[in-house]
């Protein structure tokens, strides 16, 4: 591999195989280097490929500004996230967790105090991501000697979770406040009826996830057994206006349609929740 430029003493650019442009990091990778010299695979700690030129550009951009002991720990914690996880991670997460991360201990550092208005919802809604959060905040502690609030482990949760769904943070924070927002729409319908313990509650608040990255994407649940459609819909008379509300709703903050079958499904998950 050869060098196309220069970023820093510790950090290229250069193509791969493919010609296909990534970014490389490594102790000494380029100092008194320059454009046109070999590499030495054996000096790369860590390769990013990025999903298109102007986010390789955008993270080129940001590493001449990121002191590198805090790029080094924000790989460390997507590594953690990815082995913890077993899921496919977009490695956009590279730009967005470094920049986020890099601009939460500059707030630290000046005293600027910033909570998340989500706190509650990201952990309940992405706990196992929340608690990889958690522990994102004990390695920097630990490496960097920064303490975070505790409100960070819910930002970089939403990080990692957008990365999993490959959405832009501003779709992954709106898809956070629709499932909560449905959710106050139940409570308000049926109050101490809700059994939030139990497990289906929390197969509800999966399925609401699952719904509102539908509705985020346009994807739609189709189905053309009308006639057990009808059947809830007879049977289940207070989960139905509970329902309409929610469709209502969503229909006049994400302008989305919801489908006669998604309608059903709702019903299904709240009149389980609803029965002790």
């Amino acid at each position: 591999m050869q060098i196309t430029k220069i970023v820093n003493n510790n950090i290229v650019i250069s193509e791969d195989k493919n010609h296909k442009e990534v970014v490389l990091m490594g102790k000494g990778l380029g100092f008194q280097k320059h454009k046109g010299d070999e590499i030495k695979l054996s000096q790369i700690e860590k390769t990013y490929v990025m999903k298109d030129h102007g986010m390789t550009q955008r993270f080129q951009e940001m590493l001449t500004d990121i002191p590198i002991e805090r790029v080094k720990i924000c790989n460390k914690i997507i590594q953690y996230a990815k082995d913890t996880l077993q899921k496919n991670i977009n490695d956009n997460i590279y730009v967005s967790l470094t920049d986020h991360i890099n601009f939460a201990i500059e707030r630290v550092e000046m005293g600027v105090p910033f909570q998340n208005p989500f706190l509650w919802e990201i952990k309940k809604l992405y706990y196992q991501e929340y608690l990889i959060g958690k522990v994102a905040i004990g390695m920097i502690e630990k490496e960097l000697k920064v303490t975070l609030p505790q409100d960070e482990a819910a930002f970089i949760a939403l990080h990692i979770v957008n990365a999993e769904l490959d959405l832009d943070m501003t779709e992954m924070v709106s898809m956070t406040k629709l499932v909560n927002d449905i959710l106050k729409i139940v409570d308000k319908h049926f109050g101490e009826q809700i059994d939030k313990e139990s497990v289906f509650y929390e197969r509800f608040i999966t399925h609401l996830k699952f719904f509102a990255q539908r509705v985020y994407i346009g994807k739609e649940v189709k189905s053309d057994d009308t006639e057990f459609q009808e059947i809830i819909r007879n049977k289940y008379h207070e989960c139905i206006e509970c329902v309409d509300e929610i469709k209502d709703y969503v229909k006049k903050t994400c302008n989305h349609d919801i489908t006669d079958e998604e309608l059903m499904y709702l019903t299904v998950h709240i009149k389980r929740v609803t029965t002790r």
